[in-house]
This record gives structure tokens, C-alpha cells and sequence, in this order.
């Protein structure tokens, strides 16, 4: 998930808890105010109803046009005694005027007279609808919520943009970079103090990497001449010294054993050589290339090979494979899935080649069962040691494959080992 969305989100959340709290706490601080005034007016008026009382004056009509509205009963002592000399609450009341009834406030008063006489004076005023009230206090809440929220998130999102644009700037920068190629120096002007420090550390790593990268390239270079230099020297020495007549059985057969093993050495030293300038990227010139074409060449060249073995091989052409790619990269892919199916065949076995538009699939005989898909392509993996593999032919193809974004799979299908390239969807 982006950042954006993690402080959207957590914004979002944040506003909800607390906009909810505000509302409880708003409506019922509105209610008390409007309950505290109207409660006053029925206190001036209850007052005026008893001191008239009292003073035996003439007491107002029960119903003077205002919708206020009083009765005045006398009760027992018993009944004074029990109840609260003041009590408040909301109810619906019969207004005389209006012939209709109506929320009221009411105010229930138990007062005793000069004679001891105990009367409950109860003083009603209309009062607002609360459910009308609650109903409008929520929609405009509700609305108050969502216009503050999509001010605050649409802000929040613009300032956030604004403030990280030399992150994406970077970002992007990075994303780009090629090492070992001419790249754009990084332009990321900015005053944040952290970005520029981010910056700084960006263009000094990508320096130490190519620092690294032209030090890779030199050694390899240096290996491949220096190494395979003194193998050839050797590999000529023993080719000699084979040829001397005066050698005896034995020893003749001890000094081929020591040329197939430096044979090994230089095949595995200019895998492993391969291998690296693949992880490094130094195959960047790429061209469309036919494969069905440089399959039909290469093909060639095994042909002897195969029919040492009696190895039937056939190719079905469904369609052309196009790739884009490095030439060298795409002949040592083929090579090595040729290699691959010819070393780990069996004899009188066959060899099938499916080329589609869109991937190209070598089928082979061999063991009898499937192999190890999850390690079959890491490096030195075999699962039958066969002579004259070095163990690098998968990985080497699999690497290839990763550099030019192609997909590679083995599976295991009506006896046949298959291994399929196919392009990235």
C-alpha cells in the first residue's frame, strides 16, 4: 500500500472517532442549554402561580392563550411527603387553543399553604420537537462529517504531494538508472533538509556501484584472458606429451584423465565467466532475432552428435518466435537447452521442439520421473551427475531469460522432460 493511502486511511479513521464524540457531546450540550431556558421561564412562572396562591389574589386562567398551561390540585400530606417538591420532564400535552397535542416541558411543584394545606401546582410550556431536533442535528452533522472530511483528505493529499515530490523525483530517478549505461544526472532541487540528504546518498551509491561495476568488468576481463591462458598452455603440454611413444599404457591413460578434468576447467571457467557478465549486464546490444532460424543453425551443428547417440530429433514450426535481445545472449540459450537435452537424454531417445509465436519448448526423454523444479535452475544443481556437465547450463539459460524478460518453467509430461521459454505477460 502507498503512503498516501496509509495517512488517507489513518486520517480517515482518526476524524471519524472524533467527530463522533463531538457530535454526542454538541447535541447534548444543545439539549441541556435549551431545556436550562425553557426550565427557567417555568420556574418565573410556577412562582408567579404560587405567590398569587399564597396571597389569595385571583389566579390566571389555566390556559391564557400563550399555550403555557397550569394546573393546581390539592393533595394529601401523604402524598407531599412522597414525591419530590420539584420535578422536571418532557411530555406530550392537550393544547386547548390549538386543539392538538404537542411536546411539552413540564414543572411539577409541591408547595403547603399558611393553613397547612398541601397543594401540586404543575406548569407546562410547549417545547421544541427533540426528535425533530435529533433528526436535523444528525443530517447536518452527517454532512458537516463529510464536507470537513474531503476538505481535510483533499488538503492533506495536496500538501502531501506537494512536500514529496522530491521523493518521487528520486524515486523515479532510481527506478530509471541503468548501471553501466549513460544515465541522466540526478535534478532534484528541494529545501527539506532530509530529501537533500537522500539525494546526497542516492548519487554517492549509484557512483560507488559503477565504481564496482567498471572493477567487475576489468577483472572478468583480466580472469578470462589470464585464466584461460595458462589452461590452453597446459591442455597443449599433455596433447604433447600424449603423443610420445615411449609412454606407457598407464601412464598414457592417467594424462588423458588430467586433460578431461583441465576440459572441465575451461568449460566451467567460461560458464562461470558467462554467468557473471549475465548478472552484470554487460550483453546491452539488442536486435530482433528469428530463433526458428537460429535454432535450424545451431541444429546443425549438434546433428553428428546426436546421431552418435541415435537421438531422434524433430522440430515442429507452428509459428516464428521473434525476440528482441542480445545475440550472443540468444545463441548460448539455445546452445545450452540443446546441450541439456542431448547430456541428460537417453540412447535411442528422442528430442522435440515445438516453436510457437509466442514461446519455444524442448522436449526430451530421460529418467523416468520428474525432476526438482524449485532448484532445477540454481547453479551446480544436478540430479543425476552427468559426464561432461558442469551444472551451469540451467542457470545460465535461466539468468538469460530473467536479463531479457522472458519466462522459463520446467515440467514433467507424459514421460518427457520439458522446459519452455515463453515471453513475460
Amino acid at each position: 500500500m502507498k503512503l498516501i493511502y496509509y495517512i488517507i486511511l489513518r486520517i480517515t479513521l482518526a476524524l471519524t472517532l472524533i467527530l463522533t464524540v463531538w457530535a454526542v457531546f454538541f447535541y447534548v450540550t444543545m439539549i441541556d442549554e435549551v431545556n436550562d431556558e425553557v426550565d427557567d421561564s417555568l420556574e418565573d412562572y410556577s412562582e408567579t402561580i404560587i405567590i398569587r396562591a399564597l396571597a389569595g389574589e385571583e389566579l390566571p386562567s389555566e390556559n391564557n392563550g400563550s399555550n403555557n398551561q397550569y394546573y393546581l390540585t390539592e393533595v394529601s400530606k401523604e402524598y407531599a411527603e412522597s414525591h419530590d417538591d420539584i420535578q422536571y420532564k418532557d411530555s406530550m400535552v392537550y393544547i386547548v387553543e390549538k386543539e392538538e397535542t404537542e411536546p411539552a416541558r413540564i414543572l411539577t411543584t409541591i408547595f403547603k399553604n399558611d393553613e397547612g394545606r398541601y397543594y401540586e401546582l404543575t406548569v407546562s410550556t410547549p417545547s421544541i420537537e427533540k426528535d425533530d431536533l435529533k433528526g436535523a442535528i444528525q443530517v447536518w452533522i452527517i454532512f458537516l462529517y463529510i464536507a470537513l472530511l474531503l476538505c481535510i483528505i483533499i488538503i492533506s493529499v495536496w500538501v502531501f504531494y506537494r512536500n514529496m515530490r522530491p521523493l518521487y523525483v528520486l524515486l523515479h530517478w532510481m527506478d530509471s538508472y541503468q548501471t553501466g549505461k549513460k544515465n541522466q544526472p540526478l535534478k532534484n532541487d528541494t529545501q527539506i533538509t532530509e530529501f537533500r540528504k537522500l539525494n546526497d546518498a542516492a548519487t554517492r551509491y549509484t557512483e560507488r556501484m559503477e565504481q564496482m561495476f567498471e572493477q567487475q568488468k576489468q577483472f572478468i576481463g583480466n580472469a578470462s584472458h589470464e585464466i584461460q591462458t595458462p589452461l590452453a598452455i597446459c591442455r597443449n603440454r599433455l596433447e604433447m606429451l600424449m603423443e610420445d611413444d615411449s609412454l606407457s599404457e598407464n601412464q598414457l591413460e592417467e594424462l588423458m584423465k588430467t586433460h578431461q578434468t583441465l576440459e572441465y576447467i575451461t568449460k566451467l571457467n567460461k560458464s562461470l565467466l558467462l554467468l557473471t557478465k549475465i548478472d552484470n549486464g554487460q550483453f546491452a546490444d539488442t536486435k530482433t532475432l528469428d530463433l526458428n532460424v537460429l535454432l535450424k543453425q545451431y541444429l546443425e551443428d549438434y546433428k553428428e552428435v546426436y546421431d552418435y547417440r541415435n537421438i531422434e530429433v524433430n522440430v515442429a514450426e507452428q509459428d516464428t518466435f521473434h525476440v528482441t535481445m542480445n545475440e550472443s545472449l540468444a545463441v548460448a540459450l539455445l546452445t545450452n537447452l540443446l546441450k541439456n537435452a542431448f547430456v541428460h537424454n537417453m540412447d535411442e531417445g528422442h528430442i522435440r521442439i515445438i516453436v510457437a509465436k509466442d514461446s519455444i519448448t524442448f522436449q526430451n526423454t530421460g529418467v523416468e520421473h520428474p525432476l526438482d523444479k524449485e532448484h532445477i535452475f540454481e547453479r551446480f544443481y544436478q540430479g543425476n551427475k552427468k559426464e561432461g556437465s558442469t551444472g551451469l547450463g540451467l542457470a545460465i539459460a535461466d539468468s538469460i531469460c530473467r536479463l531479457q524478460h522472458l519466462n522459463i518453467r520446467y515440467y514433467f509430461q507424459q514421460g518427457e522432460h520439458c522446459f519452455e521459454i515463453s515471453r513475460q505477460k
